[in-house]
């Protein structure tokens, strides 16, 4: 349901939110090496979102990216919504190109519920909630350095 751009991007803003800090900004180069993404890509999303207010950024030395204690408040479908048009959440978990409940398609009653839940909560969960998420329950952003 998430591109891969929504993905990265999210993976980003909570790595920011744990290493990051108004004195402390981390470029794209350091943020896609320690979450094995493409630089390049990374950098174009990171770019979207600080264009669009979701992030911070400063330029030059010492620049990079951050958040403020009011980015936190964001919500993930803040940065879903700034990568992607979130149309994702309206199309058919077959692939149909008309499925809606007049013309279901044969998972349509199945998917639907499931699919409002998440939506409701990407709307709702904030960037900082989820990064106490993270820290509480030690999950991962990145498979590096984990012994597998």
């Amino acid at each position: 349901m998430l591109t891969n751009g929504c993905k990265y991007a999210i993976r980003a803003v909570i790595y920011l939110v744990m290493y990051a800090d108004v004195n402390n900004k981390i470029g794209a180069k350091v943020i896609a090496e320690d979450l094995q993404v493409s630089q390049p890509f990374l950098a174009k999303l990171l770019k979207e979102l600080s264009g669009k207010g979701v992030i911070l950024s400063n330029k030059g030395p010492g620049g990079g990216y951050f958040l403020s204690e009011e980015n936190k408040e964001n919500t993930l479908w803040d940065i879903i919504s700034c990568i992607s048009d979130g149309n994702k959440f309206d199309e058919c978990f077959l692939g149909l190109v008309k499925c809606n409940n007049d013309n279901p398609c044969p998972l349509h009653y199945a998917v639907v519920p499931f699919k409002k839940k998440i939506l409701s909560d990407f709307q709702q969960k904030t960037i900082h909630a989820v990064v106490e998420e993270v820290k509480q329950n030690g999950t991962a952003i990145t498979l590096r350095n984990l012994d597998m």
